[in-house]
């Protein structure tokens, strides 16, 4: 599917660089009731080894706190699919950090995801959309490479956490969607949803994780270069993503008409 297919099925710009809408269904109200008060590895081991047994995949972006989730992941299936988005405008950092904590942790089916050239070629040829339009950006980036990634599978799994962002302040940890692509629906897994910076911190020191780089150097929350900056001292965890504009998601977690990063 091109960019060109993708935009047909579109009413405007932003409804495009949305994610599809969440559904309720008894299948989610059974795993809901089934797992309720469950979170973190707990919750991971029953939905990677029952649940969803070969029918579920990671999605990291190998960011700030992305070793606490794969860590998890690692101890109770390395061979889990961990599917990253290379946008073609990561920091040489997080590409570093990717192949250090693969190596680390023992993940054994890493698979990198990126933009399909002919929606490059057709939106940003010369590579700089992200200064003259980040929705459309994050759209050929982003958000149709994961959809096209997710496809062989009936859950996913995120990083996200409630204290992030106002639009995932009220989220489960176990969601359901319609796919973007095609019919039916996916399963979307947030174990770390009630987890807060102390308890992410507390985890890292516990195991001994190696953070990300940029952490130190005043970046809270990481994302593509051009669209994320440091963080100035007193300021909020996503502040330097897409600072100065009415943007903190990138489109890949929100539901369709919600005006809005990432993993």
């Amino acid at each position: 599917m091109t960019l060109a297919t993708a935009q047909t099925q579109t009413v405007d710009r932003r409804a495009a660089a949305m994610d599809s809408e969440n559904v309720t269904s008894p299948e989610l109200l059974r795993l809901r009731e089934k797992y309720e008060g469950l979170t973190g590895a707990p919750l991971l081991e029953a939905l990677i080894k029952e649940e969803f047994l070969g029918e579920i995949a990671v999605v990291s972006s190998f960011g700030a706190e992305s070793a606490v989730l794969l860590h998890m992941v690692s101890q109770i299936d390395p061979a889990t699919p961990v599917l990253f988005l290379n946008t073609g405008k990561l920091f040489g950092e997080t590409l570093r950090y990717r192949d250090r904590l693969q190596d680390k942790l023992g993940l054994t089916d890493l698979r990198a995801i990126g933009p399909h050239p002919d929606d490059v070629n057709a939106k940003d040829p010369d590579g700089v959309l992200w200064n003259s339009n980040p929705d459309d950006c994050c759209f050929i980036r982003k958000v149709l490479p994961l959809e096209r990634g997710l496809k062989p599978f009936r859950a996913s799994i995120t990083g996200r956490k409630r204290f992030q962002t106002s639009t995932r302040a009220a989220m489960h940890a176990i969601e359901e969607e319609k796919v973007r692509m095609g019919e039916g629906t996916r399963f979307k897994i947030n174990p770390l949803a009630l987890w807060d910076l102390d308890d992410l911190e507390a985890y890292l020191d516990k195991y001994k994780l190696p953070r990300h780089p940029l952490v130190k150097d005043g970046y809270p929350s990481i994302g593509c270069m051009p669209c994320t900056s440091r963080v100035k001292e007193g300021g909020s965890y996503r502040d330097g993503r897409w600072a100065g504009l009415d943007k903190d998601e990138c489109g890949i977690h929100l539901p369709a008409n919600t005006d809005g990063d990432g993993i």
